[in-house]
């Protein structure tokens, strides 16, 4: 059983609270017993600022942060979107981690996406690929800025001794998701498409893409559990943790579905009786991305929620919502 030693008595800021990873991570922290926890709205600072996030991490001084704060999106938004991802995400980084080294916050983890491998790399995906070919087309706006993140950490940490960790997700979902059909991620948009076929009684739902793509799904509550994990690691056990001391890890199930199998198991969760019709129009993206989650495993925490399952509370939370 996977176990954290984070200290959860401290003044923990979570950037990015209201989103679907920081809305977790806050009910993971409060679950662990912390009562000292740091929320701001878009409002009252902008990440995207630099002099704001300055100001307010010198005037609070949190113990430690969880950069979860992020623009994310889709292929069609990744696509639409591509100079909003790239400056928005970079800025986002760029200004908390120099501000958390400024404000002398010693402990930072930043939350990046399995986007930042090769297009073409190995499958599973090992940490030690990063960097070794080209990226996605669809997403590498996203991406590089991703990258940047890792390497801020890094860089940061050679250069001013500090203990900046970065995680790589898998595909996420769960409550708090993006459930905007021309925004959302794969999993949520059909989630979304079957259900509004459901209630209007449609004959059909058009999936895009062909359907033989496979990918890996994490719950965000599986996410902001390993996200404890990796921050309570001990500092000298989290840098050895691959022979090439890789300033990163992977976390996600070390399973992968085709999206035609995800949407056989988002058929029968809803309940939906009619026809799927593949639109091959519409691109795939990369054919395959899993992780390698090995290094994680071997330290000792695995992912506990089931695709199915997942699903399942994921459209329960939905329908609250709608």
């Amino acid at each position: 059983m996977d176990q954290t030693t984070f200290p959860t008595d401290g003044k923990i800021y979570v950037a990015g609270h209201r989103g679907m990873v920081g809305s977790a991570l806050v009910r993971r922290l409060q679950k662990a017993g912390c009562q000292n926890l740091l929320l701001k709205t878009r409002a009252e600072v902008d990440l995207e600022n630099q002099q704001q996030v300055q100001d307010f991490l010198l005037a609070e001084k949190p113990d430690y942060i969880f950069l979860a704060a992020a623009r994310v999106g889709g292929i069609h938004a990744n696509n639409t979107y591509p100079a909003q991802f790239i400056y928005s995400n970079l800025m986002i980084a760029a200004n908390i981690i120099n501000a958390a080294c400024r404000a002398g916050v010693q402990g930072l983890l930043f939350l990046g996406s399995s986007c930042i491998y090769p297009r073409l790399a190995p499958q599973p995906m090992p940490e030690s690929c990063l960097l070794t070919g080209v990226l996605e087309e669809t997403n590498e706006p996203y991406a590089i800025a991703k990258i940047a993140g890792i390497k801020l950490c890094e860089s940061y940490n050679r250069e001013y001794g500090t203990d900046y960790r970065s995680v790589m997700p898998t595909n996420l979902y769960g409550s708090n998701d993006n459930f905007d059909l021309k925004t959302s991620h794969v999993l949520p948009a059909l989630l979304r498409k079957f259900h509004e076929a459901k209630v209007n009684q449609a004959s059909a739902v058009e999936v895009w893409g062909s359907g033989t793509p496979r990918r890996e799904f994490l719950h965000v509550d599986d996410l902001a559990g390993a996200c404890l994990f990796v921050a309570g690691l001990a500092k000298d056990k989290y840098a050895g943790h691959t022979t090439t001391r890789l300033s990163h890890l992977n976390v996600g199930t070390g399973k992968d579905v085709s999206i035609a199998g995800l949407v056989d198991l988002i058929q029968k969760v809803v309940g939906y009786q009619g026809e799927v019709i593949y639109n091959s129009d519409y691109p795939d993206g990369t054919q395959r991305k899993l992780l390698d989650v090995s290094v994680l495993s071997e330290l000792g925490w695995n992912a506990r929620i089931g695709l199915e399952d997942g699903i399942a509370a994921t459209y329960q939370w939905y329908l609250t919502r709608t």
